[in-house]
């Protein structure tokens, strides 16, 4: 079962925004007094927390139950990521719902409780919202926040029946790079000139505001680093789907690399590789690649990422002298040309088919390189 966030913009009345505000400021109120009783008693498990602070919250915020035990969860599942420091809640922290009993999505209009009784909402969704909704197993929790824009929005939690898996035929390598964000084994490459030349950008535009250190320069840093990161996910989005789509239609499965920590193995030059490498957002690609092969019923594997972009595909010879530059790959052994990373991702490819006690899929962990795979 997979699942996606379906965005709901909401459309309340002056008075309904009011009672969204007030129920927002009491549960920040609740969460920090549940933080400060969590950090002071050490107590960071859900049951024992309600035990100690629940009737407190109640009396000192007058926050609905069913928000109280909502509020409990929420403080102890960020201390179970972190207890080293007592947490604090922002004011604009996201309100969490579950349903039915603090909202149900109703047609047109969003039920959700507040202190000020349950509210009937109107909604501003189009059809491909409805039709994700309507296809959902189950609802889950929902986030009652508000956006830089000021709207208020339910990011609603739905669960999806994945279709079955499929025995892929062959599979669709993928090679995922910094120049080019991805390629594939079918020769098509996508570009990351564009997101490159906008992190360079950024960067140049960083390095100033930090050495003026105002506050509106602070402000405007806090909003580049949204602008660039909306940027690149909305980039990642595009380029999961087209691949995705792309191995549906050839009932063929997905092969990727697995990179976890590669950011510790590459020697990066200069102040200009390490800011790539640190802005290279792998993990949230193969992120996407997996949710959307899953709801397609796509098969996804991970192979070992060792010498990829050396070996030939070819003839399977393995050398460095194979990588005259970055884009080039000239076999030394038997002269075969291609592009190096779609080169890489038939290499990808050809290992998912096999090598198969190197492959690991969705349900088991990463392969590690230095470590035994697991059959």
């Amino acid at each position: 079962m997979s699942v996606r966030t379906v965005a709901l913009t909401l459309r309340p009345t002056p008075e309904q925004a009011a009672a969204l505000a007030r129920t927002r400021t009491a549960w920040v109120r609740a969460c920090n007094l549940l933080s400060g009783v969590a950090w002071d008693t050490r107590t960071f498990q859900p049951y024992a927390l309600q035990k100690v602070a629940y009737y407190r919250v109640r009396e000192e915020t007058g926050l609905l139950a069913q928000l109280t035990v909502r509020a409990i969860k929420v403080v102890c599942d960020s201390y179970r990521a972190d207890k080293t420091r007592r947490h604090a809640f922002r004011d604009d922290a996201a309100v969490v719902l579950d349903t039915p009993r603090l909202y149900r999505i109703r047609a047109t209009l969003a039920e959700i409780s507040t202190l000020d009784g349950r509210l009937r909402i109107k909604t501003a969704i189009g059809g491909h919202q409805r039709a994700q909704l309507a296809a959902a197993a189950k609802l889950a929790e929902a986030d009652l926040i508000r956006d830089g824009k000021g709207r208020w929005r339910l990011m609603v939690s739905c669960h999806y029946d994945d279709p079955p898996e499929g025995q892929p035929d062959g599979y669709l390598g993928v090679d995922m790079g910094i120049r080019q964000v991805a390629a594939d084994s079918d020769g098509v490459l996508y570009s990351g000139a564009i997101r490159n030349g906008l992190r360079r950008r950024h960067s140049r535009l960083r390095s100033r505001l930090q050495a003026k250190g105002s506050k509106s320069a602070k402000r405007l840093l806090r909003r580049r680093n949204r602008k660039q990161a909306s940027f690149q996910r909305d980039s990642n989005h595009c380029i999961s789907k087209t691949i995705v789509a792309k191995a549906a239609q050839s009932g063929r499965g997905i092969a990727i690399e697995s990179l976890l920590g590669i950011r510790r193995r590459v020697a990066s030059r200069g102040a200009e590789q390490r800011s790539a490498l640190g802005n290279w957002s792998f993990a949230q690609l193969g992120a996407f690649l997996q949710y959307k092969a899953r709801a397609a019923g796509v098969r996804v594997v991970q192979v070992d990422p060792r010498n990829t972009s050396r070996t030939c595909l070819a003839c399977g010879c393995i050398d460095k002298a194979n990588r005259p530059s970055q884009a080039v790959f000239r076999c030394v052994a038997c002269a075969h040309t291609a592009h190096a990373d779609t080169n890489a991702a038939g290499v990808i490819a050809g290992r998912a088919e096999v090598m198969p006690p190197y492959v690991s899929d969705q349900r088991n962990p990463p392969f590690r390189p230095g470590t035994s795979p697991r059959l």
